[in-house]
């Protein structure tokens, strides 16, 4: 039994593209995000995974991060490296846009919540008058 390697006008089901375009990590977390309804082709939200796409189609995949527009150029034949798979598909997306850093993003512990610091444990230590053993 041979497989056949698809054409360039031929038609691919949703899941297996977005698993060679390395758009999912699996198959079948392609299927979930599509019955999710994370995936619209032409701007119709579809449920199907066995939904067939073909080159020149829009897809619209709402990514946890952000959301992907991408134009289908080739049906895959395999899930290859980045390479390769960048070839199946025209990335329309729209740049990430810059958030300035705030000092609320970073990791701050509550003060006198857990352990204390090194400065701290010093500031308790005046605090208390206990001798400094470092200072032999």
């Amino acid at each position: 039994m041979t497989e056949q390697q698809p054409q360039s006008g031929s038609r691919q089901r949703i899941d297996k593209w977005l698993f060679f375009a390395r758009v999912a990590k699996s198959r079948s977390l392609a299927q979930e995000r599509v019955v999710a309804g994370h995936v619209s082709v032409n701007g119709q939200k579809i449920r199907q995974p066995s939904h067939q796409v073909k080159a020149g189609d829009r897809l619209d995949i709402a990514m946890p991060e952000r959301d992907l527009v991408l134009i289908v150029q080739l049906p895959g034949e395999r899930r290859g490296p980045y390479e390769e798979a960048r070839l199946l598909y025209e990335d329309l997306t729209p740049p990430r846009e810059k958030k300035p850093f705030t000092a609320l993003e970073q990791a701050v512990r509550a003060p006198g919540a857990g352990r204390p610091t090194k400065k701290e444990r010093r500031a308790l230590d005046d605090l208390r008058g206990e001798p400094d053993w470092s200072a032999d």
